[in-house]
């Protein structure tokens, strides 16, 4: 079967991967001159399945307004005369309770899970390096209200049997020996071993090229105008290099997935919210983190990536507005400042922002639409990388008839009525 891939981000390339390995003939087109030249460009670097969690919560409409009026706040909204944004908004309110974080969290973990164990094989069956390191997640927590604050995500990690530590901070010191540096700016946090870091953009540039070894073709710098509908079923696909047909379609469009599915009448709940990143080159290994720290007062990842340290945070809620925006930035330096004053050169710093395809709910959407032969694979919000290789092997499953090892309906559209 032909099968045509809309995006060459993470999503879109793993997707092209098991496909391909499924034995289908596989094209990508995307408007980009490269594959994960997008949102995966410069992300935090984790492949956290363990930190899987929505950001729609019990308590969050109020720690909103406290993070709106902070100097250093995780969260900007930037209102615009936009019915998406406000609908976007509204539905994601309504997921902030204990009863709907714990289903959202419970869809969640389990296809995180499963894509850790799927790039764990990807990367020792291709030969892939892409700096990589399996020493896992410390969510380091300022206050005790944080630390005193875990009891429901430790229920839910216990539920799916994700291994975790609640550390002091001679533990936390243990694990990352750069914070003896600040020992006095934390009162503990949360380990979660399973997970991993790497460079995303690394990883999806050479399984790309594995992939174009393997047969499939890669169309970049090629736009992507609309998808053409017949008698209930995608007949082919605009671009400004002419129609291209397949027999199956993919969107993996991230944040503009929404905008091309709305010209065929189907209303996607994602909506785009920007995170910025600034990549550090590391001046004093022993200053610089050993994996990823999540600094939970400010919600930025800092992340070891090779002779790197990449800084990634902020929910900018403002559309498709790429401006790079210099309080942003100093919220990033803050943080890691803060935490790891030795690591790195702030002033080589390189600075970049990205738009992250994001779920009222939380997880994402993967499965058919209800066109017979098109299929999405979408709003990952912040974990498309921890994501990916699981959400491209469900995906490909779910194309060639096969039933995926886990359980993929609560992830599909169906799940919004």
């Amino acid at each position: 079967m032909k099968v045509l891939i809309l995006g060459s981000g993470v999503v879109g390339v793993t997707s092209a991967h098991y496909l391909a390995e499924a034995g289908h003939e596989v094209t990508v087109v995307d408007r980009q001159p490269g594959p994960a030249l997008e949102t995966s460009f410069a992300n935090a670097g984790e492949v956290s399945p363990g930190y899987s969690s929505p950001w729609a919560g019990p308590g969050v409409p109020v720690k909103a307004i406290k993070w709106l009026l902070m100097t250093h706040g995780p969260l900007v909204v930037r209102p615009a005369f936009d019915p998406h944004m406000w609908s976007w908004l509204i539905k994601m309110l309504g997921n902030c309770t204990a009863a709907r974080y714990a289903v959202n969290k419970a869809r969640m973990v389990p296809i995180a899970e499963y894509a850790r164990d799927r790039l764990r094989e990807v990367r020792a069956t291709a030969g892939i390096a892409y700096d990589e390191r399996s020493q896992g997640t410390l969510q380091l927590f300022r206050t005790e209200k944080q630390l005193n604050g875990t009891g429901g995500d430790i229920d839910v990690l216990k539920q799916f049997g994700v291994p975790y530590e609640v550390l002091d901070p001679a533990g936390c010191i243990a694990v990352e020996p750069a914070l003896a540096h600040v020992r006095g700016k934390f009162v503990g946090g949360l380990r979660l071993p399973g997970d991993e870091t790497g460079d995303c953009q690394m990883f999806t540039e050479r399984l790309a090229s594995h992939a174009a070894g393997k047969g499939v073709v890669f169309r970049f710098d090629t736009d992507i105008e609309n998808i053409l509908v017949e008698g209930g079923r995608v007949a082919g696909v605009a671009t400004s290099a002419g129609v291209l047909k397949a027999d199956a379609y993919v969107v993996a469009l991230g944040s503009y997935s929404p905008i091309m599915l709305r010209k065929i009448g189907i209303a996607v709940p994602v909506y785009p919210v920007k995170g910025y990143s600034i990549t550090v080159p590391i001046t004093d290994a022993s200053g610089a983190p050993e994996s990823t720290v999540m600094d939970e007062t400010y919600k930025v990842a800092i992340t070891r990536l090779g002779d790197r340290i990449r800084v990634g945070g902020t929910a900018e809620i403002s559309g498709y507005d790429l401006t790079l925006r210099t309080a942003r930035r100093a919220t990033l330096e803050h943080s890691v400042g803060d935490l790891f004053p030795k690591g790195g050169d702030l002033t080589r710093a390189s600075f970049w922002c990205g738009l992250r395809p994001m779920t009222p709910d939380g997880p994402p959407i993967i499965g058919a639409t209800k066109f017979g032969n098109l299929y999405l694979n979408t709003g990952h919000g912040t974990l498309g990388w921890t994501m990916s290789c699981g959400s491209g092997r469900v995906l490909a499953d779910i194309v060639s008839g096969r039933k995926p090892e886990i359980d993929a309906a609560p992830l599909s559209m169906a799940r919004y009525g």
